[in-house]
């Protein structure tokens, strides 16, 4: 017996993925729903590459009871009014805005980082999915932490325009094209012109000056792997289509060498780690998008700060990063409470 599944914010970059990787990863399903605003009812969709369309439902008038687990791809807004109905219907919400991650009584979850931590989605029906950025960063930080202890973490990231949705992708591709011609390039999604350069400044900025993105990534990592770590996070938008990068400075409380993490990282869930000290010998968000891992690459010791290491992390922030790590916790959800399938 499998589960009934809705995927909200079908027809979305994120809702699509969603859908693959259900098919994908075989999700035992005896029913999904793809659902969307009114504007894309009766639209389709594709299930992964089983070949079988979805035609899409209007979120306004779904009925929620009797469904298992609904998968949010839709944004805070629309999340902030469906996902109570849909939780309070029985059906439990998985998240992926970030209206719920700092709400005490909503788990934020990385399966591989702090499985545990789903028990308490009974609260409210609702378990949170993090910030693209921070779940890879978590997945890298937990086999380390475990090992020597993590007091420190500066992260630089590298996102992706992906990150900002399909309009993101459409305006980097529109203006790489513009310059190419010779036409002018007019930025509208982005506060500058992201083709052929790189914007330090993702969210809205915070009155200390960080910006939103940079505040998540914080407290995310904090309430996900430990509230004693301390994080400094910059994050900046490239001209990459799909894929996430982070430069990750960690300082641990006891020693460890390169060496021994590269051996950690090696037999850690979540994690490939490519890491030859040669041209080549590290990844790229070209080859990381559309798989599932989180990669590792360039681990070396820091010479500035007692016990500290440097390493550059990637990941297929549509997957990892959002769907996948979704789907994931449904998995979890599956094992430790539903019990189907």
């Amino acid at each position: 017996m499998g589960y009934r599944v809705a995927v909200v914010g079908a027809t979305g970059n994120v809702g699509r993925e969603m859908l693959a990787i259900l098919a994908e990863r075989e999700f035992p399903m005896d029913e999904v729903a793809a659902v969307a605003s009114s504007r894309s009812t009766g639209s389709e969709v594709e299930l992964g590459d089983t070949g079988k369309m979805l035609k899409c439902k209007n979120l306004e008038h779904f009925d929620f009871s009797g469904w298992d687990i609904a998968l949010f791809a839709c944004g805070s807004e629309a999340t902030k009014t469906y996902a109570p109905k849909a939780a309070a219907a029985g059906c439990v919400v998985i998240d992926n805005s970030s209206l719920y991650r700092m709400d005490p009584d909503v788990p934020l979850i990385v399966p591989e980082v702090n499985p545990d931590a789903i028990d308490g989605y009974k609260k409210k029906n609702i378990i949170a999915n993090p910030n693209c950025s921070t779940a890879q960063l978590v997945v890298a930080l937990k086999p380390l932490h475990d090992a020597a202890t993590i007091k420190r973490v500066v992260v630089s990231t590298y996102q992706s325009v992906s990150g900002a949705g399909k309009q993101g992708m459409d305006e980097l591709f529109e203006q790489s094209r513009a310059i190419f011609v010779g036409d002018q390039v007019e930025p509208r999604k982005f506060t500058k012109q992201i083709a052929f350069n790189v914007i330090p400044h993702i969210d809205v900025f915070m009155d200390d000056g960080s910006t939103k993105e940079e505040w998540k990534m914080v407290v995310e990592t904090k309430k996900i792997l430990d509230p004693k770590v301390k994080v400094q996070a910059t994050c900046v938008r490239v001209p990459v289509f799909v894929g996430h990068s982070e430069a990750v400075s960690i300082e641990f409380e006891n020693e460890i060498s390169a060496t021994e993490a590269q051996d950690i990282l090696r037999e850690a869930p979540g994690i490939m780690l490519v890491d030859k000290r040669e041209d080549g010998g590290y990844v790229t968000p070209v080859e990381a998008a559309g798989d599932s891992a989180t990669y590792i690459s360039r681990v070396r010791e820091d010479s500035t700060v007692d016990n500290g290491l440097i390493l550059w992390c990637v990941s297929d922030n549509l997957r990892k990063g959002a769907a996948l790590n979704a789907v994931q916790i449904a998995e979890l959800l599956g094992r430790r409470h539903l019990k189907k399938g």
